[in-house]
């Protein structure tokens, strides 16, 4: 099982709310519902434990996959390609961190 860790910020004239409607009506759904995906979660940072400090990072995504190529071929649908199009003009550089369990 692979993990993939997204970390992003939203470009700053990306409205939150119009984000999060998207992220839960077309983002959560779609990706989620992909053959090679087990869970899908969009997490919304509250901030730095035992700090006052912002997050670096505004958002996170966890995204288990059970199938590296076939989420490959899941990501190359016209459907997913259009969802990436949508994510891409909301987040502002995003970091796609592969991890798997110890």
């Amino acid at each position: 099982m692979t993990t993939l860790v997204v970390l992003f910020n939203l470009k700053s004239d990306t409205d939150h709310a119009a984000y999060e409607q998207w992220a839960k009506t077309t983002d959560i759904p779609t990706a989620g519902g992909l053959a090679s995906v087990d869970r899908f979660e969009v997490l919304k940072a509250q901030g730095l434990l035992m700090s006052d400090s912002p997050s670096p990072y505004q958002y996170v995504e966890l995204i288990e996959v059970n199938d590296m190529q076939q989420f490959g071929q899941d990501v190359e649908s016209d459907v997913m390609q259009k969802v990436a199009a949508q994510f891409q003009r909301f987040a502002d550089n995003p970091l796609f961190i592969l991890t798997q369990a110890l």
